[in-house]
């Protein structure tokens, strides 16, 4: 067991303490006043006196590309998009996340425990992305959630990536055909399934088809659904799509949300925000800005800060908060979009994102809250363990 007292404990859960500690393992036994702990119950093999700094939930990055489009490596280092196909649901980010990519220690340093990464958005369809923490040595060791959710793109990429090629889909319209023709084919698969499941004597097994099968999950709300999309429009078109479809779907980037804020309000639809710290590189993102971030989180929509790594550098996402505070963006809700907000919106808050007994031990420790410019990691805990130390 380990004990961090005299912590200044932001928990993410509703309750914080001046002068708190935290004791855990694997995972968080204790959160608290030291008054109330009763520590001869416990083995306490380390004490740390966080001396007044704040504690906090190691931060999530909710979507990024981190060990799949590599540190100072070209084509070599370049597995975030299949772009030989435009439709790949059965393509798995577990398969391409390199765990020594530099980007993983980047990440530790800067207090990032979690990152959500997965492919990119060449394809209409693009794979699944994984939940994984920033500490290991295989994937396999590191995931928290695989598959965490299935990656569409809508706009202007996959058009430019298949244009290129002379090849559908070339227009809007081509890339949500492609994508309705599959969910229309998969619901069918699944259809067939259950009717021979049910019955084998009177219905035949259906072909085992690969891609089809990679989107059951998707058709039964088990993962959530990332549509990239900056336009307004396409941000309009993801959503009709989940509704035409039933579908838990949560909106990538979202460079328009301003323009249509009262639309993601009312469909209560989670929003990963970014990349912001970048330039505006293509038309989709004439409207970029760090206003944004205030205006979605003053309507209530649920954003969660992202880097979209290796666009804005992993390292910087507590940057990207401070960005968005010094913008008019609620410094609680800040925090909340690179901890809790960014779990509940990627369907892992049950083990991430707050202090709270009985969820995993990701902890950091920072000279101050970590959406101020001039703040420093102390440690990184993951999993109980001290991962980095200043």
């Amino acid at each position: 067991m380990i004990l961090i007292k005299n912590a200044n404990i932001l928990t993410m859960s509703g309750k914080d303490y001046a002068e708190g500690c935290i004791l855990f393992d694997e995972k968080i036994q204790y959160v608290g006043t030291y008054a109330d702990i009763e520590l001869h119950k416990y083995d306490i093999e380390r004490t740390i006196d966080a001396k007044g700094a704040v504690v906090t939930p190691g931060l999530i990055d909710a979507h990024c590309h981190v060990g799949m489009f590599e540190d100072s490596l070209g084509f070599e280092g370049d597995d975030g998009n299949e772009d030989s196909d435009p439709v790949t649901p059965h393509l798995r980010a577990i398969d391409a996340i390199n765990p020594f990519d530099r980007a993983f220690s980047d990440a530790i340093k800067a207090g990032v425990t979690t990152v959500v990464t997965g492919p990119g958005s060449a394809n209409p369809i693009g794979g699944t992305f994984a939940a994984i923490k920033t500490y290991g040595i295989c994937v396999d060791d590191m995931i928290l959630k695989s598959p965490a959710a299935m990656k569409f793109a809508l706009g202007e990429n996959p058009k430019l990536v298949y244009h290129a090629k002379n090849q559908a889909p070339l227009t809007r319209m081509g890339t949500a055909a492609l994508i309705r023709e599959t969910l229309f084919k998969a619901r069918e698969y699944q259809e067939q399934l259950f009717l021979y499941e049910k019955d084998p004597d009177e219905n035949e097994k259906p072909d085992f088809d690969m891609k089809l099968h990679a989107m059951l999950p998707v058709l039964a709300r088990k993962i959530p659904v990332k549509i990239h999309a900056h336009r307004a429009d396409d941000i309009c078109t993801a959503i009709r799509i989940g509704k035409e479809f039933d579908l838990d779907i949560t909106i990538e980037h979202c460079t328009d949300g301003a323009s249509i804020v009262e639309i993601l309000k009312r469909e209560n639809i989670p929003v990963m925000l970014g990349p912001t710290l970048s330039d505006r590189s293509k038309p989709e993102l004439k409207n970029l800005s760090f206003y944004t971030y205030q205006t979605l989180s003053d309507e209530g929509v649920s954003v969660a800060i992202i880097t979209d790594h290796p666009e804005t550098t992993i390292e910087n996402l507590y940057l990207c908060a401070a960005m968005a505070v010094k913008y008019g963006m609620d410094k609680e809700k800040a925090m909340e979009a690179i901890t809790i907000a960014a779990a509940r919106n990627c369907r892992i808050d049950d083990r991430v994102g707050s202090l709270e007994v009985g969820k995993d031990a990701d902890i950091c420790i920072f000279t101050k809250v970590p959406v101020e410019f001039d703040t420093e990691t102390l440690f990184t805990i993951i999993n109980g363990q001290v991962i980095y130390e200043k």
